[in-house]
């Protein structure tokens, strides 16, 4: 069974990020829009990102709205910021968990495969 999950750190406050937007696309087979998910407090999205429908082999991008989380924190951010928009494209090539979190801050940031 493949399931995938993420999670947001804002380093530069020390907390979870509450409240960032992600959207899901598959890239390929079959390009298509999979949903638009919001944080909780803990920095997680309370639902699934994929269903079992959806949840098969390809390419995917999920997608941190970083800019607007970032302006809601209070950062003075200008009209053209260094973070925006964060696309991460990852495959799924096995029936297993796939974590991708993002330690975030107004100008860095990094992923990796979590589990």
């Amino acid at each position: 069974m493949i399931t995938l999950s993420t999670h947001v750190l804002d380093t530069a406050n020390g907390k979870p990020a509450a409240g960032l937007k992600i959207t899901l696309h598959r890239l390929a087979p079959n390009p298509t829009a999979i949903g638009v998910f919001e944080t909780n407090a803990d920095g997680r999205v309370t639902e699934p990102l994929l269903n079992p429908e959806q949840a098969i082999y390809g390419s995917y991008e999920i997608t941190f709205h970083a800019g607007d989380y970032l302006r809601n924190q209070g950062h003075d951010l200008p009209d053209y910021p260094f973070l925006d928009v964060i696309p991460i494209r990852f495959g799924i090539s096995s029936a297993s968990h796939y974590h991708v979190p993002l330690l975030l801050s107004p100008f860095g940031f990094s992923t990796y495969r979590g589990s």
